[in-house]
């Protein structure tokens, strides 16, 4: 299983990272805010743990969905 990771950057506005936590992860706002201010204040997140295939595709709707919208948001993936 692996953990899929939100880091902490100075350029993404706050509301980004709840949309992107409620969209590619199924949470709720309240879920999704609490994650978010722990990436704030904590520099990384978890935002949930999948099966490797599973992780590696969050990781990159995350990634392109960032892009996108010209943020700068980094989403890992790490062995547990």
């Amino acid at each position: 299983m692996f953990k899929v990771l939100l880091l902490n950057d100075d350029y993404t506005p706050m509301d980004f990272v709840i949309v992107v936590l409620q969209r590619f992860f199924a949470l709720s706002r309240e879920k999704a805010t609490q994650i978010m201010l722990k990436v704030h204040r904590e520099g990384i997140g978890v935002c949930g743990i999948y099966p490797k295939d599973v992780a590696a595709t969050k990781v990159q709707q995350v990634k392109s969905y960032a892009k996108q919208h010209q943020h700068p948001l980094q989403c890992v993936m790490e062995e547990m």
